[in-house]
């Protein structure tokens, strides 16, 4: 449950205050012997605990899932194969995976999705990395505008979105090859813009190194960039540039 929640409870009647001071009293975290599950991290930074499946072991992917399904409502883990997935699946049926994404989820259905981000992409290679990011945004509560294969080789198709892009609260931008979108939507927009390099593109691409050179060194203000392929941290800094928009709109 989350602090709020168990307020509510209290109020409510629902929950003693004794109940209430024990929730309070446990552990910032849930040792579970091969793992630590941050608890209060949504209560320390307004996101809950998301899971990176690759590399886990089915005995422990499950037994995470589990724990923070149960302790949040929802989960999401990312970069999940088919075959976890399966697994996942297996065990509960609520869950949904998405293959271009790689995002294994248990969502609240009924929860507001506020603001807006524009996730643009330079071509369609880049929109698995580009649905990761909208993804998680969404996730988090986040309105997201997909605006894809958009990049400079047909530029013409960019000016046709300025509109939507202009308006957002963050924009995203996912390009591999040379990775010059994030620098044209940089001095298009007034808003902040998270460049997203991707591994896209050929042999001088080194595996999205020129993509991420490229957009470090964008001579566009406002630009930010994460790792590449990371559309997971793009979408969590979007989320919290979009709620900070948010606030400023009430």
């Amino acid at each position: 449950m989350e602090a709020r929640e168990v307020l509510q409870k209290v109020k409510s009647g629902e929950i003693s205050v004794e109940e209430a001071e024990n929730y309070f009293r446990r552990e910032p975290f849930e040792e579970m012997g091969y793992a630590k599950i941050d608890t209060h991290r949504k209560l320390r930074s307004g996101f809950a605990e998301v899971i990176f499946c690759s590399g886990k072991s089915d005995e422990h992917l499950l037994s995470i899932f589990g724990k923070l399904y149960e302790e949040n409502g929802e989960v999401m883990g990312t970069r999940a194969s088919k075959e976890q997935a399966a697994l996942i699946q297996k065990h509960y049926e609520k869950a949904e995976y998405d293959e271009t994404s790689h995002i294994i989820k248990i969502e609240k259905k009924d929860k507001p999705h506020v603001g807006s981000i524009a996730v643009c992409t330079a071509g369609t290679a880049d929109i698995p990395v580009a649905e990761e990011a909208a993804q998680t945004a969404e996730y988090f509560g986040s309105k997201v505008w997909r605006i894809y294969d958009v990049g400079v080789s047909g530029l013409h198709r960019l000016l046709a979105n300025i509109e939507e892009v202009q308006q957002a609260n963050c924009v995203i931008a996912v390009a591999g090859m040379e990775g010059a979108l994030a620098s044209v939507v940089g001095g298009l927009v007034d808003k902040p813009v998270i460049a997203v390099p991707t591994s896209v593109g050929y042999g001088a691409n080194f595996h999205g190194l020129s993509a991420l050179l490229t957009m470090i060194n964008s001579c566009a203000n406002g630009v930010a960039v994460v790792n590449i392929d990371n559309g997971y941290g793009a979408g969590y800094i979007a989320t919290q540039i979009n709620r900070l928009g948010v606030k400023n709109e009430a």
